[in-house]
């Protein structure tokens, strides 16, 4: 599979080593593993990400919500409102990074004087950018998190329909086209058809099609049922 290459190409999936290398080695502060957790752990988009509303995610207390709205405004074309159920990887992340969460946005633009906006995702971008190099992943960019999660997904045998619900995608087409089949799903389709093997099947010898011959006794009581003389008359022969 073609990996993206200066933003050319498809962003890859992430492996589950690389997600390892990146939340430990790579994306150095809470701020930015809850960042890029979020998009992992509820395959939204950068752009979503970085527009969370800290009241969507936290309590007036300040725990995690149980449930995580993504707001219609945020997503792309505006279509509707995803609800996404918190794992407990994701509620770490965000109990983490809580207490420097922003009064409006959950993940605060970097800059000093423009605190009251969010971090943009080109600015995410760069960050991620910085943290693959660091650790030396290459064809991944922002994006790879919502495809490894939704690709994840499908993979455990969730169905399409299902994966659309937290994808929001307007098609199941549109999902379609985010799913990468791995080399082992290829290798493991064809050995299912091992399945249909004929081996062990009993195998027939062109002598074994031919009917069994009846016992002497047998087959001339048969042939008297069937009006057979034993001795025909002279005349019949």
């Amino acid at each position: 599979m073609a990996v993206k290459i200066d933003r050319h190409g498809q962003a890859s999936v992430l492996s589950q080593y690389e997600i390892e290398l990146l939340f430990s080695e790579g994306l150095g502060s809470a701020r930015d593993r809850a960042l890029f957790g979020f998009c992992l752990y509820t395959a939204a988009r950068i752009a979503e990400a970085c527009s969370m509303r800290t009241e969507d995610v936290y309590t007036s207390t300040g725990k995690v919500r149980p449930y995580i709205n993504i707001r219609k405004g945020s997503t792309k074309g505006k279509l509707s409102t995803r609800t996404i159920p918190v794992i407990e990887d994701l509620r770490s992340l965000l109990s983490a990074w809580q207490p420097s969460a922003g009064p409006t946005y959950l993940f605060p633009s970097r800059h000093p004087n423009h605190h009251w906006r969010h971090i943009t995702a080109d600015g995410a971008a760069a960050i991620f950018k910085k943290a693959c190099r660091q650790v030396g992943i290459e064809g991944a960019s922002t994006h790879s998190f919502r495809r490894t999660a939704l690709t994840q997904m499908s993979s455990a045998g969730i169905p399409l329909r299902v994966i659309q619900e937290v994808s929001g995608h307007r098609t199941l087409t549109e999902l379609q086209k985010y799913l990468e089949v791995s080399d082992a799903q290829v290798r493991g389709a064809v050995a299912s058809l091992s399945l249909l093997s004929y081996n062990g099947l009993p195998r027939f010898a062109d002598s074994d099609l031919e009917l069994p011959s009846l016992p002497p006794l047998r087959a001339k009581e048969e042939g008297k049922e069937l009006g057979y003389c034993e001795h025909p008359p002279a005349s019949w022969e």
